[in-house]
């Protein structure tokens, strides 16, 4: 069996300008409904591109493919052939007329949920189901956003002289310390799944590569169970050789732009199955230092930030609220933590090394991005690495690189799920990865 027989266009092919009025076509899908109203049929099949309507008249065609057809089963798999008949009034201004409907595969029934959308279900139900979920145009929207997005940031970077590189995943040791890493077993002795691939960027830094970016899984062992959070997540990665925090934000916001520029050009259907008006972001993006984010905070909360405190909840929004009341953009900067509160890597100002050469990317509703300009002075790194309660030794790997010619360079990492999550307002971070991997859910 060849593949035209079973399919010889999607159903967003058959417009007036490929296809001629009568002509045959095999489409090939889901059977996403059938209305019988006694003396005609329709049904509704469904692919990756769309829905077209199958028109069966009982007057008109063959007795037995009309009794097939009102017998068919939701969400069973179907090829028709047919003759092409366009119609104002028909969904996609077309309708099939068929002359066979073959059953490729019969779906069980009942469904374990519903796919018109007539009936809502859980979260947790339509993960539970996800190969079912995933066949919502909703989801698949969301899915094909998401291409998009990556597609967008691979040609933004490549474009800039960036070379796409790929890290390990499997690790003997943590990247930015603490306990939130997953221990594995490999052959005789204890390793880790990569919270990430920071470490192996740099070493790419002291190899001459000049201009990296990682597009991968990170895994952060948290016992989170909110919203926004994830314990396998993607994240997209940067390093850029002979630079400062400032040159790297300016790729990160520029890139932020296009990629929005991108997914308005290229995925107006699915930005309208999904009701988003998508606003590309105004470069170059707001600024705000960390103390200014403190004042900010304690004029507007009665709970107080203090000098060394993340980011809470409550400050994250508030501080975006301002950013939003200010400037109407939804996307900011927040420049010159407390070096005690960043990673070991990220360099101190040297006129005043309480406060580091680091930055965090917000979205007015979350955390997107880290970044900084990293310590390429060994002496320097592994002074950092014993004052956040570590053993140099433990990283012997990574700091040689630095007694050899390490250049300064800075970088950012951003999370995939949290980017598209908020480009598309989802109110939760497991709508927007395939097989979302949470404390609770292992499976599928």
């Amino acid at each position: 069996m060849t593949l035209a027989n079973l399919r010889t266009h999607y159903t967003a092919d058959i417009v007036p300008e490929k296809v001629k009025d009568g002509a045959t076509v095999t489409l090939a899908g889901w059977v996403h409904e059938v209305r019988d109203l006694g003396g005609i049929c329709f049904v509704v099949l469904r692919d990756r591109e769309g829905r077209a309507q199958v028109t069966l008249v009982k007057k008109k065609i063959d007795r037995e493919l009309f009794k097939a057809a009102r017998k068919l089963v939701r969400e069973s798999v179907i090829s028709v052939t047919g003759s092409v008949k366009f119609e104002e009034k028909a969904p996609n201004g077309y309708e099939l007329i068929p002359e066979k409907i073959k059953v490729l595969n019969l779906a069980a029934s009942p469904l374990p949920m519903d796919t018109t959308g007539k009936v809502e279900a859980e979260l947790d139900t339509r993960l539970d189901s996800r190969f079912i979920d995933l066949r919502r145009a909703e989801a698949l929207a969301v899915f094909k956003i998401r291409h998009q997005v990556l597609q967008a940031i691979r040609k933004f970077l490549v474009e800039k002289g960036f070379l796409e590189t790929a890290t390990p995943k499997i690790v003997a040791t943590a990247t930015e310390g603490g306990t939130a890493l997953f221990p594995i077993t490999y052959f005789d002795r204890e390793a880790f799944l990569n919270q990430s691939p920071q470490l192996f960027k740099q070493i790419l830094m002291s190899g001459g590569f000049d201009r990296v970016f990682e597009i991968g899984p990170i895994f952060r062992a948290e016992e989170h169970d909110t919203r926004r959070h994830l314990n396998e997540a993607t994240s997209i990665d940067i390093e850029v050789s002979f630079a400062d925090h400032f040159d790297v934000m300016e790729i990160l916001e520029n890139l932020v732009a296009y990629t929005y520029t991108q997914v308005l050009e290229n995925c107006k259907s699915s930005l309208e199955i999904l009701g988003v008006e998508l606003k590309v972001p105004q470069t170059p993006f707001k600024k705000l230092s960390y103390e200014e984010v403190l004042e900010i905070v304690n004029s507007r909360s009665d709970e107080k930030m203090q000098w060394g405190d993340d980011l809470s909840s409550q400050a994250e929004h508030l501080i975006g609220q301002y950013v939003f009341e200010t400037t109407g953009e939804s996307h900011y900067f927040i420049i010159d933590w407390p070096t005690e509160i960043k990673p070991f890597y990220a360099m101190p100002y040297e006129d005043k090394p309480k406060y580091s050469k680091s930055f965090d990317m917000m979205h007015r509703t979350m955390e997107l991005s880290s970044g900084a300009q990293r310590i390429h002075l060994p002496e320097l790194l592994k002074s950092r690495i014993e004052s956040q309660g570590m053993d140099p030794e433990g990283f012997d790997f990574y700091l040689k690189t630095f007694e050899y010619g390490m250049p300064p360079h800075a970088g950012w990492g951003m999370g995939c799920e949290r980017f598209v999550m908020t480009m598309l307002g989802a109110e939760n971070i497991r709508d927007t990865v395939l097989f979302p991997r949470d404390r609770r859910r292992l499976s599928p």
